[in-house]
């Protein structure tokens, strides 16, 4: 059973979500919110497999529930609910810990394939917003401190990157390029590392900021 938590300020929006995870199997919504606040209660609460997370709300944004939860170590793997010219929302929740986003018109089947993307530890980035954040990017403030001047990706690694920004998992990336899994994980490694970087995430940022993408 995948444990959800829902947490926007319109309530129709929330029942609308309750309704259709409630005709998802293998589903069920152990908590809801209505601000920031009350989001960062419910979810240490409840402590959900996802978390639905709208970005406008009273008392405490979406991105401040999100660095608030990651600070205290207690953020579960997270869908942020937005609108597709929110660019944002898109840069800072990747920064913030985010594992994706989810369109709000989104249909059942996507917010059925979205909830156990991320449930499965894969992140949820659609091309599209991720080409408008990167054009954004270049007027943005850097996010990162680490050496300008990266050592130089392979073309390999600059194959598997490419592929993960299009949101395609491990797995995928592998059959794709006809790679072990495990290669891939050690090219994955080897990226973060040359970017200065922890995760898929900040190494999409960090690229985009680079140019690579």
């Amino acid at each position: 059973m995948i444990r959800v938590c829902v947490v926007d300020d319109q309530t129709l929006l929330r029942e609308g979500l309750r309704s259709l995870l409630a005709c998802l199997a293998d589903m069920e919504v152990v908590g809801e919110a209505s601000d920031g606040e009350e989001a960062i209660s419910v979810i240490e609460r409840t402590a959900p497999d996802v978390v639905l997370l709208d970005v406008r709300m009273p008392k405490l944004d979406g991105i401040a529930v999100l660095r608030e939860l990651s600070r205290r170590g207690t953020l579960p793997p997270t869908l942020i609910l937005t609108t597709f010219d929110d660019e944002r929302a898109f840069l800072e929740g990747l920064s913030s810990g985010a594992k994706g986003f989810l369109l709000k018109d989104v249909t059942a089947q996507q917010l059925d394939e979205a909830i156990r993307a991320v449930a499965s530890g894969r992140d949820l980035i659609q091309p599209a917003l991720t080409e408008r954040a990167v054009r954004r990017i270049a007027g943005l403030p850097k996010a990162f401190e680490a050496d300008p001047r990266p050592d130089p990706l392979t073309p390999r690694e600059r194959d598997v990157l490419r592929l993960m920004s299009a949101g395609y998992s491990n797995r995928e990336i592998a059959d794709l390029l006809d790679l072990s899994e495990g290669t891939v994980k050690n090219r994955a490694s080897t990226i973060f590392s040359k970017l200065g970087v922890r995760d898929r995430n900040r190494a999409l940022l960090r690229a985009a900021e680079l140019g690579m993408l």
